[in-house]
């Protein structure tokens, strides 16, 4: 059996001024991560640590976190630098696998250039053609699986849709000044959403170009609902490409196979979505036994926020798939 899990575990970090404390999540999140019991386990919000100052950053949080459980002595790999030099400092993706890790590498800006945008709200106005970047690299592996299968793995975490910030146009981090300076970076964060979903789905293609038959999966928190532009990006489904000889380059969502009241891994301002995603070429698809989703305790994370509430779990929901061998 193979075991495939996803979970954000949000701003996982170990500073002094956290509130709460690392310490306090620890015995929330610890067992969360142990029920899952996953061969393949993708992380994403881990941040990396400075040790006495010195670079390059670890990731000593999740080192933390991750002792005494069977996790601690699995293959890791994890986004770096653009120097490769170390972890980044906020929201590393990592990728723990019982089985060896024959190769990975972090991927932003390969396949899609950044797009060029003059912000047209801008304060002072601005005739500068400004790159906009990815927040994040995906992160890309090659496992070896124990029949001697290789697995294709991409962790996401795609740009939320909080709009990017215009200069001149903020009051404060989360406040302002004008409906226009919002729209347009809410335009803009649309943009980077689709546009790293375009990245990936691109690499997905390359994996298949190599191998039409070959076993992937796409995990992590696309920040997407499934029937959202970078969801249907990643996708690629017939309805969408109407070109039945695409059907074995679909990614099959597994969270279709679980009830449509149970499809849900955040709930914002009592709305619940499903962000967090597992996709599975074809082949992979068709030895799925089962689909959990951990999300009976999951918090509103807009309430907490707005009651000032800092939580000790995680408000994204584990999600774990568990397939046959080949």
């Amino acid at each position: 059996m193979l075991r495939i899990a996803t979970f954000n575990l949000e701003n996982l970090d170990d500073s002094s001024s956290l509130e709460p404390p690392l310490a306090e999540r620890i015995p929330v999140l610890r067992p969360q991560l142990e029920d899952l019991h996953a061969d393949v386990l993708c992380l994403q919000e881990i941040n990396g640590q400075k040790i006495d100052g010195k670079s390059p950053r670890i990731l000593a949080a999740l080192d933390r976190l991750l002792e005494g459980t069977a996790y601690a002595d699995f293959h890791r790999v994890f986004t770096d630098r653009p120097d490769g030099k170390g972890a980044i400092d906020k929201h590393n993706l990592v990728v723990l696998s019982r089985f060896p890790i024959l190769s990975s590498r972090s991927v932003r800006h390969l396949k899609v250039e950044p797009p060029s945008v003059r912000m047209e709200q801008a304060i002072p106005e601005s005739d500068a053609l400004e790159p906009l970047r990815w927040d994040r690299p995906i992160l890309q592996a090659v496992i070896q699986l124990e029949s001697g299968e290789k697995l294709h793995l991409l962790n996401l975490h795609l740009r939320a849709p909080l709009a990017v910030s215009v200069p001149g146009q903020k009051l404060s981090p989360f406040s302002w000044k004008s409906v226009a300076g919002w729209a347009e970076g809410y335009y803009l964060a649309a943009i980077k959403r689709s546009g790293q979903a375009l990245e990936a789905r691109l690499l997905v293609e390359e994996i298949f170009d190599a191998d039409p038959g070959a076993l992937i999966a796409v995990c992590g928190d696309i920040n997407a609902d499934d029937y959202a532009v970078p969801a249907r990006i990643l996708k690629a489904e017939l309805d969408d490409t109407e070109n039945p000889g695409l059907d074995k380059r679909v990614l099959i969502d597994m969270d279709e196979r679980l009830p449509e009241e149970e499809r849900f891994s955040v709930i914002h301002h009592s709305r619940k979505q499903m962000l967090d995603h597992i996709l599975v070429s074809p082949k992979l698809a068709a030895r799925c036994r089962s689909v959990q989703l951990v999300n009976w305790n999951v918090r509103d994370e807009y309430a907490d926020h707005m009651a000032g509430h800092q939580s000790r779990q995680s408000h994204h929901a584990p999600m774990v798939v568990l397939f046959d061998d080949g």
